[in-house]
């Protein structure tokens, strides 16, 4: 089972690789991409992306010089038929650099590729929200050499989608970026912090009224407010516990760590840490926390002692019983409990 694991520059590549990564990710903005269509998204996240097809060609060098695969990133929901033609020749264009697959999401794109680029790996990207082995075989028929399931979907359900995949390979998260809706179903923008930040974390107050436009009661008020605490304390914990780490680096948030024994049993090809847009040091620390789960797992350690590994590296023992940062809660470690002091957002 491989690590995949995000890049935003070519100086990330090489400690990346050390750190234990098997495939990067990226993202490019080619300056023509931006003189014909007046825009820089060329994929799903407007920062965080390589700026040229030369860097790109440097970043495939470098990837390769170090072992490692590099994918390219064509994840938008759905283009214009103008931009599809435009993404067959840069999947092409890539190719012909020695890339090794895109990771695409517009169904339309897909059967483009498949129909204008057969030699170009696709990997189909969890945007496009295939949850099924019915959705895997239909993207088989397109040429699709790999699925990424979103997040949501369960260990069983990755577990029966990988025995029924065929040839097609499966990738399943495994750490950072916890999306709090559909992602394949969302189409706002992850702006930057200081411009608002993704719309899931918007934090306005609500005014409630009841049907007849009058104030709740004091009873339904407080309940409203109960639930509204609720939620953000579980958007803190989506959204990687306030974006901190633990005392030795490692990042908190979103997780699947304790499920790699049972991913890797099912024949799960690569397990995916998100987060293009980080910081370097968090995606190192990221890439260096799943390889320790992974090594132990291949070791021959029990399911049960790869997950309370995993939970005793980051040391907070309560995050993870929480449930709240689980990918997978059906194997959760242990029971959970209710965890005091999360914090709010930001």
């Amino acid at each position: 089972m491989k690590i995949t694991a995000p890049i935003s520059r070519i100086e990330e590549i090489a400690p990346m690789a050390a750190a234990g990564a098997h495939e990067l990710y990226c993202g490019v903005v080619p300056r023509e991409w931006i003189a014909r269509f007046n825009t820089g998204a060329v994929n799903r996240r407007y920062f965080g992306n390589l700026e040229s097809m030369e860097q790109l060609a440097q970043a495939v060098d470098i990837a390769h010089g170090k072992g490692v695969a590099l994918l390219l990133v064509l994840n938008g929901q759905q283009y214009g038929s103008t931009q599809q033609e435009a993404l067959v020749e840069l999947a092409q264009a890539f190719h012909a650099l020695g890339g090794d697959a895109v990771i695409a999401a517009d169904i339309g794109l897909i059967a483009q590729l498949h129909r204008h680029a057969p030699e170009v790996a696709v990997h189909v990207s969890s945007v496009a929200a295939c949850r099924n082995s019915a959705g895997v075989a239909f993207y088989r028929g397109l040429g699709a050499r790999r699925v990424i399931l979103p997040r949501d979907v369960s260990l069983q359900e990755i577990e029966a989608i990988a025995a029924a995949r065929g040839p097609v390979e499966i990738e399943a998260f495994i750490l950072n970026d916890g999306c709090v809706f559909e992602e394949g179903a969302c189409h706002s923008i992850h702006l930057p912090a200081g411009q608002g930040g993704p719309i899931c974390i918007d934090k306005r107050p609500f005014l409630y009224r009841d049907a007849q436009g009058e104030p709740v009661s004091t009873g339904m008020a407080r309940k409203l407010r109960d639930n509204d605490s609720d939620y953000q304390r579980w958007l803190w914990f989506r959204f990687g516990c306030g974006f901190t780490t633990s005392a030795n680096g490692y990042p908190y948030g979103p997780c699947g760590l304790c499920a790699v024994a049972r991913l890797a049993a099912a024949g799960v090809a690569s397990i995916k840490i998100a987060g293009r847009e980080g910081a370097t040091e968090r995606k190192l620390k990221s890439v260096e926390l799943v390889r320790a789960v992974l090594d132990r797992v291949r070791g021959g350690a029990t399911p049960e002692a790869a997950a309370e590994f995993a939970v005793s590296l980051r040391g907070a023992a309560d995050h993870c019983r929480s449930g709240y940062m689980c990918y997978y809660p059906q194997v959760r470690w242990t029971h959970p409990v209710q965890v005091e002091g999360a914090g709010e957002l930001g």
